[in-house]
């Protein structure tokens, strides 16, 4: 029997796609419950078109962040996932959620350095000559969690924030299948 994952996203829907090819291949044995975001984006129409079931959770309809996470928390609930990935989620998940469900999270940085919404654009402005991507574990702070795998991306003579986040993504893409895979396979990160 296959692990089951749900996946949080908030945008486009580059990760996810990625995760969906490598399911619907065979590549990756795991079953997709479905995938939620906080907001009207491209990637639930993405997922629909994968036969993945969604849910908008849209945060800009709860009266705050309690009710929101409450509900986040019970449409997950549904699914019993033995794991939540967020790709490319940009919403805090409320503590209660993080102790209920074992979350991982991409980051387009080589944590703990540029943690935050503009990790790409810390990074350049860092000057920084080497940056990457990390899975890591969802914990109560924001991207805080205990790392579990990095890809080194180099910054090129030249990059923009567009250019370098690009070459990140394609990083990124690869290091969550191959986490995922270990995770069908092994039940651990």
């Amino acid at each position: 029997m296959n692990k089951k994952i749900t996946l949080l996203a908030s945008g486009g829907g580059s990760l996810v796609d990625a995760v969906c090819t490598a399911a619907t291949s065979g590549e990756l044995h795991l079953d997709i419950c479905r995938v939620i975001s906080d907001r009207p984006a491209p990637v639930l129409e993405l997922a629909q078109s994968y036969g993945i079931p969604t849910t908008l959770i849209d945060f800009s309809s709860f009266p705050d962040r309690l009710t929101w996470g409450q509900a986040i928390e019970e449409a997950v609930a549904k699914d019993v996932p033995d794991l939540v990935v967020s790709l490319g989620f940009m919403r805090i998940l409320p503590p209660q959620f993080i102790e209920r469900f074992a979350t991982i999270n991409t980051h387009p940085a080589l944590l703990p350095l540029f943690p935050g919404a503009h990790a790409v654009r810390d990074a350049l402005a860092a000057g920084v000559g080497v940056t990457g991507t990390t899975v890591h574990w969802v914990d109560a702070g924001v991207d805080t969690g205990k790392v579990i795998s990095q890809i080194e991306v180099s910054v090129k003579a030249g990059d923009t924030e567009e250019s370098l986040h690009e070459r990140i993504k394609i990083e990124e893409r690869k290091l969550i299948v191959e986490m995922l895979k270990k995770f069908a396979s092994t039940g651990e990160l």
